[in-house]
């Protein structure tokens, strides 16, 4: 595992912050059963830490560390079952709302697959669930592009991957010294990257680089300051339960008015959650001005294999008392673009590497004082295929990681899909705020018209 992963993984020890994601992909009819047992084995190949488990190392005096599972079996991780009365997307978001809140089997690795047929109109849905772990959204939609077609009748492989991976022959001890000195050759590296650069421009520019290293410190005080408090004075409560639901917005209309602002996708995204949750505060009699959010910033290169957890999260606070909307965001896409150039985004897993460190009990309360999640994730302008089977929709169901909720919208040939993944006790009427939210991407929307 690497710093990051071991930091979230270590998290776990509270439920209420368990890394799960759930992807629900609806299909205009149920696929050829054989074409999609092949296709997820090959995937499976292709990414080989999806036949892998975690086991433990003695004493913990290193990571879990992640080994082929010798009793691999396809047939447990993929299922096929028929969906009960009313057999609509409400049951099949019911369904997945019980597997965010189930955790995995220890024993195995750590993703499953439920296809739900008989819906009505001929429909079926894959719900995928997989721990963050494996990889993030970025690298699911890798994923995706290898097990997914481009046209029903197939899209042709170069090659099949056999999935073998070479014995892990080291002993406990020998993973204990391998990893502390990996982490040490990491530190080292990535001390060095700063520090060399750092020196010559000490005697070429000293005091350039004072102040460059204030910079870095007070970067890594922002990136990594406790939060202590919930901005929010609704959405307060924490609980173990999940409630899903969904938007779908047109992603020609979202772009329309990102660029009558002057400003990204994204931060359009994020002005409709703004404008949605400072409605909801006020139906609740809650005005409230600052909202703080946690946004992953990827990290991923194209060095990077595929799959695999390459972001980072920053912590930040937002503003719902801007009335203008496209002020609004432009106001977001200065605090994005801000946080995204922060010194500290690349120190991130060193940053890890030290939190690693300290008792898990004195940092998981700081995660549940950031009022929610945001993530936009960038998905296919063409159409998919699972075995014969036209992908319609895709909504992501990220994890909330201690907050109120996690909205994830990710693009699909021409459509923007919100999934909406809140905490029960913090949001116990989701259909007033997923009202509220669909307000708030109205309101969005009628930008370019003003």
């Amino acid at each position: 595992m690497t710093q990051t992963d071991l930091f979230t993984w270590s998290m776990e020890q509270d439920p209420a912050l368990r890394s799960t994601i759930i992807t629900v992909l609806v299909l205009d009819r149920e696929p050829e059963w054989n074409r999609f047992w092949h296709s997820i084995d090959r995937g499976t190949r292709m990414v080989p830490k999806f036949r892998h488990r975690l086991a433990a190392v003695p004493l913990g005096l290193a990571p879990p560390r992640w080994i082929p599972d010798d009793d691999f079996d396809l047939p447990w991780h993929v299922r096929h079952v028929i969906a009960p009365a009313p057999a609509d997307l409400s049951t099949v978001l019911e369904f997945a709302r019980t597997e965010a809140m189930t955790a995995f089997d220890p024993a195995r690795p750590l993703w499953r697959i439920t296809a739900m047929g008989g819906l009505d109109g001929a429909e079926c849905a894959l719900v995928l669930k997989v721990h963050h772990s494996l990889t993030d959204g970025i690298g699911g939609i890798q994923i995706a592009g290898e097990i997914l077609d481009f046209t029903r009748a197939g899209t042709p492989r170069e090659h099949e991957p056999s999935g073998d991976t070479p014995p892990n022959v080291r002993s406990g001890l020998g993973d204990i010294a391998a990893w502390n000195w990996s982490v040490g050759a990491e530190l080292v590296r990535t001390g060095l990257s700063t520090v060399l650069p750092a020196a010559w421009r000490t005697v070429t520019n000293p005091i350039r680089t004072v102040r460059e290293g204030v910079a870095v410190a007070n970067s890594v005080v922002r990136f990594a300051r406790p939060i202590t408090s919930t901005l929010s004075p609704v959405m307060t409560d924490r609980s173990l339960g999940r409630q899903l639901s969904v938007l779908d917005v047109s992603a020609e209309a979202l772009h329309r008015a990102a660029h009558a602002a002057g400003c990204t996708m994204n931060d359009a995204f994020l002005a409709a959650m703004l404008i949605g949750f400072r409605g909801y505060h006020d139906k609740h009699g809650a005005p409230v001005q600052h909202l703080r959010v946690t946004m992953p910033i990827s990290l991923r290169t194209d060095r990077d294999a595929i799959g695999g957890n390459r972001i980072t999260l920053a912590r930040f606070t937002l503003p719902l008392d801007i009335a203008g909307t496209a002020d609004l965001m432009r106001t977001l896409d200065a605090l994005v673009a801000d946080w995204r150039r922060e010194p500290a985004i690349p120190l991130s897993n060193a940053i890890a590497a030290a939190f690693n460190r300290l008792p898990v009990g004195l940092l998981t309360p700081m995660f549940k004082h950031v009022d929610f999640i945001a993530s936009d994730v960038p998905g296919s302008p063409v159409a998919l295929y699972a075995a014969g089977a036209e992908v319609e929709r895709i909504y992501a169901f990220g994890p909330t990681t201690g907050t109120a909720l996690n909205a994830t919208l990710i693009s699909h040939v021409g459509t923007c899909y919100l999934g909406i993944n809140a905490d029960t006790a913090a949001i116990p009427d989701l259909p007033l705020l997923t009202d509220c939210l669909r307000s708030g991407f109205d309101t969005v929307l009628t930008l370019p018209d003003n």
